[in-house]
């Protein structure tokens, strides 16, 4: 596709959440494009370390419209992740363009100007699936460390054996940064730097002990309950929280609990408490930057990130956004909560622009309240 193409709605991100927005747009009878940068839907799961598995069990992670296949309570592999949205986009059809690269999205009067790798889309709405942190985020002295170092981000690990023969710093003990850490255990004498701090809820693989934290997780824990407003700040400024690994699972593991890296002297790792580590490899797990400066609107507050409630922004009328760590739920980034705020999305478009005359299914989009 080249030249301009006039089109409802452009959603940027053909991901969970991208897709989970488009079920709803088209369940309402809306004209919406969903643009994936990836050859595939799914590749952003298929390109990650092979022992990842979802957070969440599958009874509680599938999209609207198609549960995830498989044991009810088991967590999904990445590839059975993968695997499920390409086919979730081909059972309902949804209109799907890969390997499309946004590169700005910007305003003329009152429509919005996408331009892409593949053309240029004018839109009544945007929203803005794709994530924002996209761009892997190492220390500045990861240059000072030997060379004989290897060093890789997360971003870059597969599997235990790309590392080289000898112990390895895992730096940031976030979920990556613990899961990756159990990972290379089996193989490696495993350092695990950085403040653990274990999510307040978890998921279980205990249905009954599951079923008790949903109450807690979809309806307690939101920004309009005091509880939700209160741990969203704290949990913004330290990061994720993780979610599945356990510390007793580390340590059981044999993987050392560590303060933070901090930075190096004679080419080795230092930690916070002024530790010298003799390893062979060094994991960052430091984290992506925000990347969001495609979007060339007056949208952002001064840390950089966009000023939004709930996914919609006040200031900029049809712009919004899903999948934001606590956008709404403490589950939000996660997949058993991003359909909650897809379908709120979809009704603020649905209801934004009835010159477009949906069908009876708009009545359908279930409240997510």
């Amino acid at each position: 596709m080249q030249g301009t193409e006039r089109i409802e709605t452009v959603v940027v991100g053909g991901g969970q959440a991208g897709l989970a927005v488009g079920y709803n747009l088209a369940r309402a009878g809306r004209r919406l494009v969903i643009l994936e940068a990836h050859a595939r839907v799914g590749d952003s799961w298929r390109t990650r370390w092979d022992s990842l598995r979802a957070f969440t069990p599958a009874i509680i992670s599938g999209l609207d419209g198609m549960p995830l296949p498989g044991p009810r309570w088991a967590f999904p592999t990445k590839d059975d992740l993968a695997d499920y949205f390409e086919s979730y986009a081909a059972r309902f059809e949804l209109p799907i363009r890969t390997n499309v690269t946004v590169t700005r999205v910007s305003r003329e009067g009152d429509r919005f100007v996408v331009e892409t790798s593949r053309g240029r889309f004018e839109a009544d709405n945007v929203v803005v699936a794709s994530g924002h942190e996209h761009t892997p985020k190492v220390p500045a002295f990861a240059r000072e460390l030997d060379p004989k170092i290897l060093q890789l981000h997360s971003t870059e690990y597969r599997r235990p054996s790309q590392l080289r023969p000898g112990p390895a710093l895992v730096v940031g003990a976030g979920n990556s940064g613990s899961e990756i850490a159990l990972d290379i255990s089996r193989e490696h004498a495993t350092t695990l730097s950085g403040r653990y701090q274990r999510a307040p809820v978890g998921p279980s693989r205990h249905p009954v002990l599951t079923l008790a934290i949903l109450p807690i997780v979809m309806w307690v824990m939101t920004i309009d309950t005091p509880i939700g407003r209160k741990i969203k700040p704290k949990l913004v400024r330290g990061g994720a929280p993780v979610e599945r690994v356990r510390k007793s699972e580390l340590i059981a593991a044999g993987v050392e609990l560590a303060p933070r890296t901090v930075g190096a002297r004679d080419g080795s790792p230092m930690l916070e408490d002024g530790r010298m580590l003799e390893v062979a490899n060094v994991i960052w797990c430091t984290g992506f930057r925000t990347d969001l400066g495609w979007i060339d609107l007056p949208v952002f507050a001064e840390d950089g990130e966009p000023i939004e409630r709930r996914g919609v922004v006040p200031s900029v009328p049809g712009l919004y956004f899903v999948g934001r760590f606590f956008q709404y739920r403490f589950i939000s980034s996660l997949l058993g909560g991003i359909t909650f705020d897809a379908a709120y999305i979809a009704r603020q478009i649905v209801s934004r622009t009835p010159a477009a005359r949906p069908s009876a299914a708009a009545d359908a989009l279930r409240d997510s309240v």
